[in-house]
């Protein structure tokens, strides 16, 4: 099963999607954890990836391509995938074509703030308010606009995230549940 999960920074994708792969046995890919290991790494892609990074923008969508294309090209993707932070923009939508399932977790900018502001790990930056308003701002603008996308596929599944980790877990394993006899059409 082919599936991609969108949300807002904050929202649980990284809590819930290794654990969607997990109970599907295909891979977990985060984009955000492919940029980062290709810039640690300092390949070519890696220098061109990093200043974007650095600056908390959004990596141009050809370098974002060319990262996810190779997470995908592996065999490890035939079989399906969960997909974190990809596709961000509507062009990448298009270059990704046809997923299964999104799963969307719909979190107010309030408590995304706040989950943000109180993570122990991860970015560096979370903490920062300008960064969220900024990581925020970018997802309403260029994210966001994939909810309507996928929706006219027929494919989006929104889910309640300002919620109990396992709540939402519960409600993600109910979509699963739903969508599997469509995804075997």
């Amino acid at each position: 099963m082919r599936i991609v999960l969108l949300g807002a920074p904050g929202s649980g994708k990284g809590t819930q999607g290794p654990r969607l792969a997990e109970r599907l046995g295909v891979p977990y890919l985060s984009t955000g954890e492919l940029l980062r290991a290709e810039a640690a790494a300092a390949t070519d892609l890696g220098a061109r990836v990093a200043p974007y990074l650095e600056e908390g923008e959004l990596v141009p969508d050809d370098l974002t391509l060319e990262v996810v294309d190779r997470a995908l090209a592996g065999g490890a993707a035939a079989d399906g995938f969960v997909l974190d932070g990809f596709p961000r923009t509507l062009a990448q939508a298009e270059r990704l074509g046809d997923v299964d399932l999104v799963l969307h977790l719909a979190l107010p900018d309030d408590v995304a703030r706040r989950r943000l502001a109180d993570r122990d790990e991860g970015r560096a930056d979370d903490a920062d308010p300008e960064v969220i308003e900024h990581r925020l701002r970018v997802y309403h603008d260029q994210t966001a606009p994939l909810l309507g996308h996928y929706d006219e596929r027929g494919t989006l599944v929104t889910v309640d995230a300002d919620r109990s980790p396992a709540e939402v877990t519960a409600a993600l394993d109910a979509a699963l549940d739903a969508a599997a006899p469509r995804a075997t059409d």
